[in-house]
């Protein structure tokens, strides 16, 4: 049986998102769906958005094979709940498969679950999450992360990825991408892709590192190093990496590196120039560095996610 915990103030979708995924993956695989939600006080739980789920208590499941912890703007509060952290505890104890949405990773962590394993959390959290939990092994860039029997995703739509992850482990690879078929999901993400979405808010023009990252996006060709940007910053190297990573979670380097595999991606998807030239274009300069780029972030090299395109996989 699938357990999802909730709080008040959860975030709606990181619980009905894995619960679709495993209830349509459950029927393909020919089972019933056994899903739950659960929380400290049974009955209606009200989300941040105001929809309310209905939850039974905390008392023992031992039906329970799999629990995923939501997310949401309440989850400073539950996070000190010695009855929820309580529970997470003695299902890790069991040997119950635990997974966390987004800030969901907060209640592992404040559990102890994540000491000394790798995790990650919605990158907006990123500079609390690691000023409070030092001793988790964060890995801000990911989409989802798994460390044992316990996993931790990003934001909404990475929880999804996770499950399906999940739905592929449990009923295999044929009914994880039928569900992903049925849910008309583009295709499955793998966990090492980066949090893309992290760009959209940098580039914005009211971030402080906006306009420099504009201006690299339009220059990827260019040796875009730490210190040409921090020329172009007006500010030292060691400041200008110092500041650019408390304020984004990332190096300046890896920022680039995800600028340019982003525009890489489109150009190896949507368009028909030869991959050495859209590695020219976008800085890679190497073909097989950016080969090794594209399996870092999607699991798969250039050449295979330009034939899933065009097979409209």
């Amino acid at each position: 049986m699938i357990g999802v915990l909730i709080f008040p103030g959860f975030q709606l979708l990181d619980a009905a998102g894995p619960v679709s995924v495993f209830e349509i993956a459950m029927r393909h695989g020919g089972a019933y769906p056994a899903i739950k939600t659960i929380a400290v006080n049974p009955g209606p739980v009200r989300s941040s958005s105001g929809v309310e789920l209905l939850a039974r208590g905390l008392r023992p499941h031992g039906t329970i094979s799999t629990l995923i912890v939501a997310g949401g703007s309440g989850v400073e509060t539950a996070a000190k709940c010695e009855k929820t952290l309580g529970f997470v505890r003695a299902m890790a104890r069991r040997g119950v498969r635990i997974a966390s949405v987004c800030s969901g990773a907060y209640i592992l962590a404040e559990a102890g679950l994540l000491d000394g394993r790798r995790a990650t959390t919605h990158w907006r959290r990123t500079k609390d999450f690691l000023a409070t939990y030092p001793r988790v092994k964060l890995e801000p860039d990911r989409i989802f992360t798994r460390d044992g029997n316990i996993w931790t995703s990003a934001g909404i739509s990475a929880g999804i990825d996770l499950a399906l992850a999940m739905v592929a482990e449990d009923f295999g690879d044929e009914v994880a991408r039928d569900t992903a078929r049925q849910l008309v999901l583009y295709h499955r993400r793998s966990g090492g892709q980066s949090q893309f979405s992290s760009l959209l808010e940098l580039k914005a023009p009211t971030g402080r590192f906006g306009p420099l990252l504009a201006w690299a996006r339009e220059h990827l060709d260019e040796p875009l190093t730490v210190e040409a940007l921090a020329e172009r910053a007006g500010m030292s190297t060691r400041h200008f990496a110092r500041a650019f990573i408390a304020e984004t979670g990332s190096t300046p380097s890896k920022a680039v590196e995800r600028l340019r595999i982003e525009v890489a991606r489109q150009q190896v998807q949507f368009s028909s120039a030869a991959i050495e030239r859209v590695a020219e274009t976008t800085g890679f300069r190497d073909p097989e560095r950016m080969r090794r780029a594209f399996i870092r972030a999607f699991g798969q090299p250039p050449q295979s996610l330009r034939r899933a395109a065009r097979a409209g996989v």
